[in-house]
């Protein structure tokens, strides 16, 4: 049997294969990551006498062309954790770290754990898009946050307390109505320089024209406080113009926000398990395809506890002798981005306190125990994994939809 290690980079890999007893049947080669190089590559390594398995690390999306052309050429394929790479033992007291040494220690690991090794193949595409997707919009969110905050300090030295004055909720082109309202009114001067019935009437003009619902009350109250209202930046044309381009800013990335949630919710809804997982509690057009996206066919995983040290949220073990420890922290050793979802849907959860719900019940539970909130969470998040495994597998297991492991019996 040959044994296969490739460390992958960005751009090229370093190649080296290995057979039982230390044997090297090729010494480490570098090859780029071209369709020719890789093609001459699968050729090479199906020319070799026995048993072929590649093994390799499944790192950030560097490995991902690599597996594929592999896959493809009809070549065992294995990506595993780098994580189990790394804490594989080099039984050596020197501390050597370069790819050559890198491509021979994942050949040794595959040589050592040849049988437990299961195949990679790659996600069918809407489940690759999907996730692609959720990056992409997790990235977009974090810069909408960003350039939020960065028009409410803003407000706060020209209008303070406007981005507080209205409630309602986001239009599906991502428009909010204290930020529309800022953008005629960006200065506190352009309402109390208005008598009350001139600002009144020109407020109710301005709901009509983007729609929004006008209530007299609610606009004599507007008027009135701003008369009280202490800012900093004089109304001028500087300052008109940072709090106006802040504004232009927070609408794009709001708008691309929206198109991915959109995007990303007509996507799952063409996977199969995507009424079972929206019928759970607490998901919605946002968590529930960001939980499809992260989890992926939860067929991949052998059991629960798989998927529950995936998302890091299983609890740790600390046992020697006669001591064995009461409380250890999670791992946290799996996905931070499934980790972070589950984290705002247990939010949702504290929020909304649905009195039928197993998960808010237990989280409730713990909270009343009185565990510290990091403990409770995490908790609620593990058994929140538990009921989706069990709901999803038990659906899933009726599809013949082709299931994707890694090496490890995880989810990617």
């Amino acid at each position: 049997m040959n044994a296969v290690g490739i460390d992958v980079s960005k751009g090229k890999s370093m190649v080296s294969v290995l057979r039982p007893f230390g044997e090297l049947v090729a010494k480490p080669f570098e090859v780029r990551h071209t369709s020719s190089e890789l093609s001459k590559l699968a050729k090479r390594l199906k020319s070799l006498k026995g048993e072929t398995r590649v093994v390799l690390e499944h790192t950030g999306r560097y490995y991902e062309p690599v597996a594929q052309i592999l896959h493809d050429a009809g070549v065992f394929v294995s990506a595993v954790n780098p994580l189990l790479i790394k804490e594989y033992g080099n039984n050596s007291l020197r501390k050597v770290k370069t790819d050559k040494a890198d491509a021979l220690k994942i050949a040794r690991y595959g040589l050592d754990n040849w049988t437990e090794l299961r195949e990679h193949t790659p996600m069918d595409t809407i489940r690759y898009q999907l996730k692609s997707m959720n990056r992409q919009y997790g990235l977009y969110t974090k810069n909408k946050t960003a350039m939020k905050n960065n028009l409410t300090a803003l407000l706060d030295q020209t209008y303070p307390g406007d981005n507080a004055l209205f409630d309602s909720p986001t239009r599906a082109d991502g428009s909010q109505k204290w930020v529309d309202f800022v953008a005629s009114f960006w200065h506190v001067d352009c309402v109390r320089s208005m008598g009350q019935t001139a600002f009144v009437e020109r407020y109710r003009k301005w709901c009509k024209r983007h729609g929004y619902n006008f209530n007299a009350a609610k606009t004599a109250e507007i008027h009135t406080e701003s008369k009280e209202l202490i800012v900093m930046l004089p109304k001028n044309p500087l300052s008109k113009v940072m709090v106006q381009e802040a504004i232009t800013q927070l609408h794009t990335v709001s708008k691309t926000v929206e198109v991915f949630r959109a995007e990303m919710n007509r996507l799952a809804r063409e996977l199969p398990e995507y009424e079972i997982v929206m019928s759970l509690y607490g998901t919605g057009l946002s968590l529930g395809p960001q939980l499809m996206a992260e989890i992926g066919d939860v067929r991949r995983f052998a059991h629960k506890g798989s998927l529950t040290a995936f998302a890091g949220v299983d609890p740790g073990v600390n046992q020697s002798g006669a001591y064995e420890a009461k409380s250890t922290r999670s791992s946290k050793r799996g996905s931070p981005e499934l980790r972070k979802t589950l984290f705002v849907l247990m939010t949702v959860l504290l929020q909304k306190a649905p009195p039928d719900d197993p998960v808010f019940q237990f989280l409730d539970k713990k909270r009343a125990e009185g565990k510290p909130y990091h403990v409770y969470m995490t908790a609620g998040c593990n058994k929140f994994l538990r009921i989706y495994y069990g709901r999803v597998k038990e659906y899933m297991n009726t599809l013949d939809e082709p299931v994707d492991m890694d090496s490890t019996g995880l989810s990617r």
